[in-house]
């Protein structure tokens, strides 16, 4: 029995999010039917770094799963993607020790979210980016990401719906480029809560409008109640980049790094 490490990514736009659920369309279910039909039958049980919400999408997601087929890694890679719909696509396969665990192992992630700013939303990116066609203050926006960097109980930038007990998070960066009519936000930290990013995102939304001012951060952070910080951005506009399985990387990450 090996245990492979998978990175996938996935248009999230037609799926009810990542993990299971009854009569609903979500990519654990479409990876697990496509391993059941190479392992004749066989149910194969997938575990991924963390689930997604409706809508939202993935270029670097991680997951594992254990098999007993002995199919070179390549080979692995090429018939997956010859089962799985078109929205989901393997990126690479890995061998990995047995006690890898793509969840618990994990020592950080990076979202993306991006913003089409203008007038004019524009129809063919309207599953891929989030509209928002007011005026952007980017400079209080810039002032406003320097009291989210560090570590911080982030409860009122999480769902009420939040399971964790602790919900201190440590945020390493945050930072956004702009191309023409977008906004790529970056994000990177050891962890974030259930709708985290898009709070926060919606947050700066409000600070870059003129409705919050960037110093308002910190009351926020002390308030610890969800009814203190923004609107929740909506899900098309966010990613999952990246999981890191070591600090030296995570620590490291290029925070020049142009998003294509």
């Amino acid at each position: 029995m090996s245990r492979l490490k998978c990175i996938i990514a996935y248009d999230g736009t037609q799926f009810s999010g990542y993990q299971i659920q009854p009569n609903k369309r979500t990519v654990q279910a479409e990876l697990e039917h496509g391993l059941e039909q190479l392992h004749k039958g066989k149910e194969v049980k997938v575990t991924a770094s963390g689930r997604t919400d409706a809508g939202v999408h993935a270029k670097g997601q991680v997951i594992h799963f254990d098999s007993d087929l002995k199919i070179p890694l390549l080979g692995w890679r090429k018939a997956l993607n010859s089962i799985l719909p078109a929205d989901i696509s393997i990126m690479s396969v890995e061998e990995v020790a047995p006690d890898f665990h793509a969840r618990f192992d994990a020592k950080g992630k990076e979202y993306c979210y991006r913003i089409q700013t203008g007038d004019v939303p524009d129809p063919l990116r309207r599953h891929y980016v989030y509209h928002y066609p007011y005026p952007l203050n980017e400079e209080a926006m810039t002032r406003a990401i320097d009291y989210l960097i560090g570590t911080h109980d982030f409860t009122s930038f999480c769902s009420a719906k939040t399971e964790m007990e602790d919900k201190v998070r440590t945020i390493y960066h945050i930072s956004f480029v702009r191309n023409d009519d977008e906004l790529m936000f970056r994000f990177v930290g050891n962890g974030f809560l259930y709708n985290m990013v898009r709070i926060v995102m919606g947050t700066l939304l409000e600070v870059g409008s003129g409705l919050r001012q960037p110093e308002d951060i910190k009351a926020i952070l002390l308030a610890k109640d969800r009814r203190a910080a923004g609107k929740t951005a909506p899900a098309q506009g966010l990613y999952l980049w990246q999981v890191f399985y070591d600090e030296k990387s995570l620590m490291t990450t290029n925070p020049g790094v142009t998003y294509s």
